[in-house]
């Protein structure tokens, strides 16, 4: 049984015995400037998307655009406008948040239900189906799901969500007739068009990617700067082997992982566990690099002539861009990482990274030297190794080093500013970092004021550069955590705030958080009440969904023995102090489940 204990910070030198609700006496800390740039990070956050959502989103929460189908602009890029907003709300932005993404997220579901092609063949009957993309590959599908993915950070108990997770979960458990996406036997996704109306089992066409013919010219200015709807055919021309299995379908693992954290129902995680196993052993039988294409019949490469680094998205996949002529490497199999890693915080099993670490010591074992300087690869085709640079092959090595915090893990990450931060060796990095997410926002902001298209000249994808939510640094400093990023990932980070006043996810008003001490051992945070006049208490959980577990809390002279993965911290007016909190990690089963 988990319980949540409580002490306010204090100033005495005193050991409190377990299950102790109070330590008298607060410390005074005059707020740093990092913890005024905090709050004015989260209040001007707030603010800014508010004024992007009433200049881009409708009353019904459409997003006033041109709707259309495709990969360079679709269905998914409607609701990738609101990414980072479910963590803006989950770190304590303004409650106006979570109510204009869940607005937002509602009104595109509609839309794009509504929406239907004409020369597409299976969206013609919409574009949306049971309120999830009709079939397409999981880049595209993961962007369609940076909100959906998230919501559980702040609103786990929303009967639409609970439904929505089990539904679209239920897609690749074979729970839906409509929806045959998964093959138990071979333990494969058929291929890499998939969705509630199942797997497409042919070979793609331009058009299937591209969408219906449409008006470019001066009317619309296209992510890939296409310059014609031909060009928008020719860039996906050669994107046709999408028959089998491909690692970026290991991003749908986070359905079934958001499905088992709101009651722990074992066959979301069987299936997920069953899934990734399989993934596993196909890297070890292909000397520890994950295959792009698994054929039908459960082999490796047998839908593109026994090439495990073949098909759409693969180790070999490059094409040449229409409107330059020049060739384009576009090989996404890190995309299945995340399976690895949902895999890592279901079961803390090692063996989930290891096969990943292999992979970044196989890669770079193929350095070969051009110019005196070492070269490495990122690509593989009929002639080996190809598309060598200086730098190393680091797909991972970050996300397994924040996972374990093992020194050798450490070693494969090249120099990453966050890290020195921790190691102590960059005083001035919070500020910074603070810093530069407050004038990306204005940036921002300047954009989306400046932006001159009109709903019938806008595309989905247009005011994706203007979305304001700049919350990379408060992931980083506050949480300890790796931004997910508009992939449609889980959050991974070593704490979590709650507000118990309020009963809502995210730092309580006016406190703020700083990580400056991360260790296999535990986390060593800075406490701020900048108000000066009221107390707060904040409620800290140990891991983005329970999944560590606080052995004690303690300040200079005050120890709370805590064995639970969660401890409140009451804040008098005005004051703070550093909180070490000794941590035993990956030892519970991840809940979505709220402190109350």
């Amino acid at each position: 049984m988990r319980t949540i204990l409580t002490f306010t910070i204090a100033f005495l030198a005193t050991t409190l015995p377990l299950g102790a609700d109070t330590l008298s006496v607060a410390t005074p800390m005059s707020p740093p400037t990092w913890a005024l740039l905090q709050r004015q990070l989260l209040r001007s956050n707030s603010t800014a998307c508010r004024e992007f959502f009433a200049k881009y989103f409708d009353e019904r929460g459409w997003l006033l655009c041109v709707e259309r189908w495709g990969g360079d602009d679709g269905p998914d890029d409607a609701i990738e406008n609101c990414t980072d907003w479910p963590i803006l709300h989950a770190l304590g932005g303004h409650d106006d948040v979570l109510k204009m993404y869940k607005k937002a997220w509602e009104g595109h579901l509609r839309q794009f239900t509504l929406a239907k092609t004409k020369d597409v063949p299976f969206a013609r009957d919409g574009m949306y189906y049971r309120e999830f993309p009709v079939m397409f590959d999981w880049l595209h599908n993961g962007e369609g799901l940076v909100v959906f993915n998230l919501q559980g950070l702040s609103d786990p108990t929303d009967r639409a969500f609970q439904t929505r997770a089990r539904r679209f979960a239920g897609f690749y458990l074979n729970e839906d007739p409509d929806a045959p996406n998964y093959d138990a036997k071979h333990k494969i996704i058929k291929s890499m068009f998939n969705g509630s109306r199942g797997p497409l089992l042919r070979k793609a066409t331009g058009l299937d990617w591209a969408g219906d013919p449409f008006e470019v010219g001066n009317r619309f200015k296209l992510g890939h700067g296409e310059r014609t709807y031909q060009e928008c055919l020719d860039h996906f021309k050669d994107y046709n082997d999408i028959i089998g299995d491909h690692p970026q379908n290991m991003l749908s693992t986070v359905l079934a992982a958001n499905a088992y954290m709101l009651a722990h129902e074992p066959k979301y995680k069987a299936w997920l566990l069953e899934y990734v196993d399989a993934w596993l052993d196909r890297m070890k039988a292909n000397g520890d690099i994950i295959p792009t294409n698994i054929g039908l019949d459960g082999k490796i490469g047998s839908a593109v002539k026994g090439k495990w680094f073949g098909g759409v998205y693969g180790w070999g996949f490059s094409v040449v861009v229409p409107q330059t002529g020049k060739l384009a490497h576009r090989n996404t199999h890190y995309l299945g990482l995340a399976g690895f890693m949902n895999a890592y915080l279901l079961t803390g099993d090692d063996k989930y990274l290891d096969g990943w670490r292999k992979q970044i010591d196989k890669v770079n074992s193929q350095k070969k030297i051009i110019d005196e300087q070492p070269h490495y690869p990122s690509m593989f085709g009929d002639k080996g190794w190809y598309d060598f640079s200086p730098k190393p092959y680091q797909h991972g090595a970050l996300e397994i080093y924040a996972l374990t915090l093992k020194a050798e893990d450490r070693k494969r990450v090249e120099k990453n500013a966050w890290l020195d931060y921790l190691a102590g060796k960059n005083a001035g990095y919070a500020e910074s970092v603070l810093r530069g997410d407050l004038e990306r926002l204005r940036k921002r902001v300047e954009g989306m004021r400046n932006d001159p298209t009109t709903p019938d000249t806008r595309l989905a994808d247009d005011p994706l550069k203007f979305n304001p939510a700049c919350v990379d640094s408060l992931i980083e400093l506050a949480m300890g955590g790796l931004p997910p990023r508009n992939r449609g990932k889980l959050l991974f980070c070593q704490l979590r705030y709650f507000d118990p006043a309020n009963r809502r996810a995210g730092l309580p008003e006016g406190v703020a958080a700083l990580i400056d001490a991360i260790t296999p051992e535990g986390v060593e945070v800075t406490l701020v009440n900048t108000n000066p006049v009221d107390a707060r208490t904040v409620t800290l959980q140990a891991g983005g969904y329970g999944e560590h577990q606080f052995v004690e809390a303690h300040t200079a002279g005050t120890k709370l023995a805590v064995n639970a993965n969660r401890v409140n911290i009451r804040l008098d007016p005005g004051c703070g102090t550093r909180v070490v909190l000794p941590m035993r990690r990956f030892v519970n089963q991840p809940t979505l489940a709220l402190p109350w």
